[in-house]
């Protein structure tokens, strides 16, 4: 329950989708996009693969777990507050992270923004709920999962353009700028509040966000300092008990700040693992690719973006589409399809090696850029519609929480996955193998290759390009793997119900997805 809107913006819907759908498309790109640039910004800095990881690690883990308390603090200050303060953060720590020259203070920066990036998604996300009813807000939704993903799908190449003509710096000042933009609408954004909201779970968002912080850590330090060392073994552990503590203390709430008791549902369990699994098959290489690409392939920067382009570009057309195919083929056959498809494009981006070219790349990225594509146009809808219309925004909260979750646990983990994996196909090569995996892994081979005497660089350089080559070809396989398994699942997780409850659970899942539907 919320109080009406107040102001001027109580008849400007359209200007809040605009301001929603804008702020919210960027908050992705400035995950992804910034991935482009950390070759640059490393080299520039002269930081380790570590500290550079967290560029996109802290703003990322940061964004999943301080959304749940963003949320709460929404409805008890006001979502249009927390919208504009969250913006304002985003815009000054964004605009900070170009014009510093430590990358810890930059990794702080972010971390910053991240925490701002969860103040604007949950707050406007409220907004659009506020602002549309009935079938209108299943397609505002749509529209907001459409541009969510097409933040993430875009965020690389348009970065890689701008790294390409006025260097890294150049991204997080088109970020800022596009942020302080979309505070030019505020007028149009009607003020809302829950007044049944009874302040912050401060134990549960402590447990919630510790747990991340603990898991997330332990995996970017296992292949530092090794997978057994009595920190990442302690971290672990720490993650899984403050997991289950939040858990305890969620179901002893009256009102919980996440209402696990969603995960019960079949339908909406399924759709909220979906953007679990599609991190590991998309978000990760929008992630890592670039890296390689500019690295092993010997890319430029802008050269990196546009190749992306094959990637990204199907998420860009497809959403609509999807939701023209939801009205005849059921949802958990698209679902189905759009893994199996990115597991298929994994695998075949196998044949990925130092002297790939865009035409041996294209099809595979465009199949995997289609799987997500189609998934991409379901998901937010299906999310919202896929339980009673009194519990959307605890759907929402779930849903966006499980996505961006899975987005810090599975850019991580497949951050130490080809660090460990390059270290052991580096043995054998003189000198600290660990430092040179980071170095590799970050795009630096190059560099690298420059502390080797002359006489040595091209035997140096095809030998440590193989190691992470191949190192790369075990990940792929890995998402393929998770995709291709992911999908019967999720199939069967999605199956209809039992006679007389089908025909209303189908219509529950479907009318809020059909994206072709826009006028």
């Amino acid at each position: 329950m919320s109080t009406p809107p107040t102001g001027a913006a109580r008849s400007r819907p359209l200007l809040t989708l605009i301001a929603v759908c804008v702020s919210c498309g960027l908050l992705p790109a400035s995950l992804t996009g910034t991935s482009v640039a950390l070759p640059d910004l490393g080299s520039d800095l002269d930081a380790s693969l570590v500290t550079v990881q967290w560029v996109v690690n802290a703003y990322n883990l940061t964004f999943a777990s301080v959304m749940l308390v963003a949320g709460s603090l929404a409805d008890l200050l006001g979502r249009r507050r927390m919208f504009t303060l969250g913006l304002v953060v985003f815009v000054l720590c964004t605009a900070g992270s170009a014009l510093v020259s430590e990358v810890v203070l930059i990794d702080v920066l972010r971390g910053a923004a991240g925490v701002g990036a969860a103040m604007v998604l949950t707050a406007a996300t409220a907004l659009l709920a506020q602002a549309y009813e009935g079938p209108a807000r299943a397609k505002a939704f749509g529209f907001l999962g459409s541009s969510f993903g097409l933040g993430l799908a875009l965020g690389p190449s348009l970065s890689g353009l701008l790294v390409g003509a006025w260097g890294w710096r150049s991204v997080f000042l088109a970020h800022a700028a596009v942020a302080a933009a979309v505070l030019l609408l505020r007028p149009a954004l009607a003020e809302s509040r829950d007044p049944e909201a009874s302040g912050v779970d401060y134990a549960g968002a402590t447990t919630f966000s510790g747990a991340l912080f603990a898991f997330t850590l332990a995996l970017v330090e296992g292949p530092q300092l090794g997978w057994a060392h009595p920190v990442v073994l302690a971290l672990a552990v720490l993650a899984v008990a403050l997991m289950v503590s939040f858990v305890r203390i969620e179901k002893r709430r009256a009102r919980p700040m996440l209402e696990l008791s969603l995960l019960r549902e079949p339908k909406f369990a399924a759709i909220s693992l979906m953007p679990v699994l599609l991190a590991f098959g998309f978000v990760c290489l929008l992630v890592f690719l670039p890296s390689f690409f500019i690295g092993v392939n010997g890319m430029s920067s802008s050269r990196a973006g546009l190749t992306m382009l094959l990637l990204s570009g199907p998420v860009l057309a497809l959403p609509v589409i999807s939701g023209v195919l939801a009205r005849k083929v059921s949802t958990s056959v698209l679902l189905g399809v759009s893994l199996l498809l990115v597991a298929g494009g994994a695998a075949w981006l196998t044949v990925l090696d130092q002297n790939s070219t865009t035409a041996v790349l294209a099809g595979p990225l465009l199949v995997i850029g289609t799987g997500v594509g189609i998934s991409f146009g379901l998901l937010d809808g299906a999310a919202i519609g896929s339980v009673d219309a009194s519990r959307a925004g605890m759907a929402a909260g779930l849903f966006n929480t499980m996505r961006l979750t899975g987005e810090a646990v599975a850019i991580a983990g497949m951050g130490s996955v080809l660090v460990s994996l390059t270290q052991r196909n580096l043995q054998g090569w003189e000198g600290s193998v660990d430092d040179l995996a980071n170095r590799v892994v970050q795009g630096e081979i190059s560099a690298a290759a420059d502390q080797v005497p002359a006489e040595q660089r091209a035997d140096f350089t095809a030998f440590v390009s193989g190691a992470y080559t191949d190192a790369l070809h075990t990940v792929l396989w890995l998402l393929a793997a998770v995709c291709a398994l992911g999908a019967p699942l999720i199939m069967r997780m999605l199956r209809p119900a039992p006679a007389g409850k089908a025909a209303a659970a189908d219509r529950d899942t479907r009318e809020p997805i059909t994206m072709g539907e826009t006028s």
